[in-house]
């Protein structure tokens, strides 16, 4: 007997529902993303060949650049706003509700507390340019005569128990810059911090 051949029949997948969804999801990270602000300062760190690697959230980090200004700051917008709530009940200075919103936006800052209501009305893009021209308003001050450094620590403990502190300095940053900052959190009792550097190849070690 002869086989009987079954017709084939082409196979279509109607895509409309899919173009749709993609379509959604694209218009949904477009209106909805957010890019980072540019950060205040340029580093370039030393290398080293530490493979450790900084957690994503929980972290205190302070930036020193090559000048030995320091830049400071957390991550999580409720918990910045709390330490900087704190910050301006002791300082005694005035913020709008927009001010701080905007510095809960922000990464990394650096200038004195007395600044922050001129420095918040500022653009992304011209505080930087801003504090170039003006140095004696760049970075945050943490001397033995005005200390804001050892505020700006002690607050963000308070609002983030659970805060891993990381110090970030340039490869030309004076020493003594860098010493004053880990003092500083020696005097908090935290012995305990990371140095963030770039990764370099290990050395290879020739086997006789």
């Amino acid at each position: 007997m002869p086989k009987v051949k079954i017709a084939r029949k082409s196979i279509s997948l109607d895509m409309t529902a899919m173009c749709d969804m993609a379509f959604l999801l694209l218009t949904f990270f477009m209106l909805t993303t957010k890019f980072k602000p540019d950060e205040p300062v340029s580093v370039d760190m030393p290398k080293s060949i530490s493979e450790t690697k900084l957690p994503d959230i929980d972290v205190m980090m302070i930036t020193v650049d090559k000048e030995g200004k320091v830049f400071f700051g957390i991550d999580a917008q409720p918990k910045r706003e709390e330490m900087l709530n704190s910050i301006l009940g002791k300082y005694k200075i005035g913020l709008t509700e927009a001010q701080i919103k905007e510095f809960s936006l922000l990464t990394t800052f650096g200038c004195p507390v007395s600044f922050l209501p001129q420095y918040l009305k500022m653009e992304d893009g011209e505080r930087r340019s801003y504090m170039d021209k003006h140095p004696e308003l760049k970075g945050i001050p943490f001397d033995s005569t005005n200390n804001e450094l050892r505020d700006w620590v002690a607050y963000a403990r308070y609002a983030n128990t659970k805060l891993r502190i990381a110090v970030k300095a340039d490869a030309e940053t004076p020493l003594k810059a860098v010493s004053q900052v880990v003092d500083i959190l020696q005097d908090q009792n935290i012995n305990k911090l990371n140095f963030v550097t770039n990764l370099r190849e290990k050395p290879k070690v020739k086997l006789d």
